[in-house]
């Protein structure tokens, strides 16, 4: 479809992308002004704003994907101007979040897939303010969500400002899924909130982008108990052709100067917990139940279970990975280490499901094991066997804790 694109008067519009549900630091733009055009010419635009330097580019769209832009004589320079790609050819909205102001009075949003990490399910992209069935989407594929409606409609809220400026403003988000445990709730979707703003005048076109970033929170705290057990996460990566991301994750790991790290929404985490100290090749490590809580103390809540009993724990949508260990592994007492990768996510309040906090440590209580003719130490998960790992006395249990993982913000293209 062809959507109207020729802006008229002033247009602000204020954008605030909350994909990491916090609001510390704050960037914003120079404004942009033209100069006044006759009334019976389109208003010049403004100059293109360069923000800062953009993760990937947002004009590598699939060709099959792409959705027209303006109308089929627009020039590259008005494509452009009016924050979308152009290709020689065809002017198309790239993958970020464009809003437009018509001339005709009509807010035109269009949402990409691509606009954040995790990605955003478009479908999910909805106006806060109105249950109107005319104020869905016009239009929407795999890779985009495309709003077009009155600025008098949808919920849109109007005020007058000194200098004849008329302001209409309206805001959209995205939903997401929640996981509900006995101890806390989670998620790992991608939360969109999008602010947005159309002032209309006669003399001049200005455009403000706000985004919301994340300030570091302070130094975490490790606990350990009376065995002396270690528990790291892994960093390190593939630099050859046919490396296993797994295994070379385990090849290097973060150090107590390395806290706070941080990470996006379903980014794997590489645990590792072992025995220190110890050289007895017969005794295995066992990992009775690994949670995750938003402090350093592991009783608090908001609590996320991620392994109990050694297994995955079943209520979780992205289930823990539990990593074998053996001999292959080239360490010397593989039965001292358990391995699992968790897909990073964050607390969000159980009662109205609003994101919580953005800050997580993992915890594992571990026992030692000595295998008998009635004991294999195997953890196999299912019920009827997991009574035997409960035989470790407490001189041989400890709860060893991570340092903190801090949800980042998530990537997002800059709209204007």
């Amino acid at each position: 479809m062809e959507l109207f694109n020729c802006l008229f008067g002033v247009v602000v519009v204020v954008v605030v992308l909350a994909c990491d549900v916090t609001a510390q630091h704050h960037w914003m733009l120079p404004l942009q002004k033209s100069q006044p055009s006759p009334p019976s010419q389109l208003p010049q635009q403004p100059s293109k704003v360069h923000a800062l330097a953009a993760p990937f580019d947002k004009c590598q769209v699939e060709v099959g994907e792409r959705i027209q832009c303006g109308t089929e004589d627009v020039t590259a320079e008005q494509c452009g101007n009016i924050n979308c790609c152009f290709d020689g050819q065809m002017c198309y909205y790239g993958k970020a979040v464009t809003v437009q102001c018509t001339r005709d009075g009509q807010f035109v949003v269009v949402v990409a897939h691509d606009a954040t990490v995790p990605h955003i399910d478009v479908d999910s992209v909805s106006l806060l303010e109105t249950n109107d069935p005319s104020c869905t989407p016009v239009d929407f594929t795999s890779a985009f969500a495309i709003f077009q409606f009155p600025v008098t409609a949808c919920g849109t809220t109007i005020e007058v400002e000194e200098g004849d400026y008329v302001v209409y403003e309206n805001h959209m988000s995205s939903s997401y899924e929640v996981g509900l445990g006995p101890r806390g709730s989670i998620t790992r979707d991608s939360h969109f909130e999008l602010l947005f703003q159309c002032r209309y005048s006669g003399t001049a076109v200005e455009a403000l982008i706000m985004e919301v970033n994340a300030v570091p929170p302070p130094i975490p705290v490790a606990a350990v108990g009376p065995l002396r057990v270690e528990l790291k996460l892994g960093n390190g990566q593939c630099h050859s052709k046919g490396c296993m991301e797994e295994e070379a994750a385990y090849s290097s790991f973060y150090t107590p100067a390395d806290y706070p790290i941080t990470k996006v929404l379903r980014e794997p985490i590489y645990v590792e917990v072992n025995i220190l100290e110890r050289s007895d090749p017969n005794i295995i490590l066992n990992l009775e139940h690994c949670w995750a809580t938003s402090t350093s103390n592991p009783h608090s809540l908001p609590q996320w279970d991620l392994l109990v009993n050694g297994c995955p724990f079943h209520e979780d949508r992205y289930l823990t990975t539990v990593v074998p260990v053996d001999s292959s592994s080239g360490l010397h007492y593989p039965t001292h280490y358990k391995r699992f990768i968790v897909k990073m996510f964050t607390f969000v309040d159980q009662n109205t499901f609003t994101v919580q906090k953005d800050t997580v440590f993992i915890h594992c209580a571990t026992a030692v094991c000595y295998p008998s003719s009635t004991n294999s130490c195997e953890q196999p998960c299912h019920r009827q066997r997991r009574a035997a790992l409960t035989k470790a006395s407490s001189g041989q249990r400890a709860v060893v804790s991570s340092g903190e993982v801090i949800l980042t913000k998530q990537r997002s293209t800059k709209s204007r």
